[in-house]
């Protein structure tokens, strides 16, 4: 798996301060996707161990709140296989004293039916390791730059660990 870019004190996709990884891969190609360039596969840098290790470092600080994960499409199935492991190192070291945000352009009702292509091995276990999942694939026509951690209205924040239909207020 390759990534496209790390951001290590990021306001804008999630609470508080955070670092987000920016994977590379998408087979979506929503019109007017604000990544592109990540659409492709081959596009950035390999996720190395050592990349795992300095990611994980940078969420050590106490004002940073968690790890985000963009794309490219962090769910596409070649992905979510690239990404579990660190997942669970990311647990692992910091419980849930660090909140994981996601970002798909899947919808959470593909991603949980097992005959879906995005539902994968991983799947399961990545939504239960994840705090937060923005899903929904942008809709160039449904833009509107006034909401908070979405980019189309189409696009819901759900909330995988407080409310029982998992659903935030939009």
């Amino acid at each position: 798996m390759n990534y496209a870019s790390i951001r290590t004190c990021d306001i804008a996709n999630g609470e508080g301060v955070r670092v987000s990884l920016f994977v590379s891969g998408c087979t979506r190609g929503c019109k007017g996707c604000f990544n592109e360039e990540a659409q492709s596969f081959d596009y950035g840098e390999p996720f190395t161990p050592a990349v795992e290790d300095q990611v994980l470092d940078a969420l050590a600080p106490s004002h940073i709140a968690g790890l985000t994960l963009l794309g490219g499409e962090p769910m596409e199935p070649a992905n979510q296989r690239g990404l579990l492991q660190f997942l669970r190192r990311f647990r692992e070291r910091f419980g849930s004293s660090k909140t994981l945000w996601i970002y798909t352009g899947c919808v959470i009702e593909e991603l949980r039916d097992p005959a879906s292509r995005w539902h994968t091995e991983a799947t399961d276990e990545m939504l239960a390791l994840t705090d937060v999942l923005v899903d929904g694939p942008f809709v160039e026509s449904l833009k509107d730059i006034s909401l908070r951690f979405r980019g189309s209205s189409n696009q819901r924040i759900i909330h995988l660990h407080e409310a029982a239909d998992g659903a935030c207020p939009a």
